[in-house]
């Protein structure tokens, strides 16, 4: 299982991705679109893989099964 320190790590790399975009964009007229649209799709992608694993890192919600009898419960 990925431990805590996995955030880190994706994040050193969507930055070197994000300075890789802002280096090796195409020169032109439209440098400035494929810049902006590279960084932001880095980090938005980003961004929604950290917010789905810290919820699974650590839920809210503890999981609860319905299908236990009643002597083996342990609430």
């Amino acid at each position: 299982m990925a431990k805590g320190y996995s955030v880190f790590v994706g994040l050193a790399i969507v930055a070197a991705m994000c300075v890789a975009a802002w280096f090796l964009s195409p020169k032109g007229e439209n440098q400035t679109t494929w810049r902006s649209s590279l960084i932001l799709a880095f980090i938005s992608c980003y961004l929604m893989w950290f917010i789905t694993f810290m919820a699974q890192l650590h839920p809210l919600i503890e999981p609860r099964r319905t299908t236990v009898r009643e002597g083996f419960q342990f609430e």
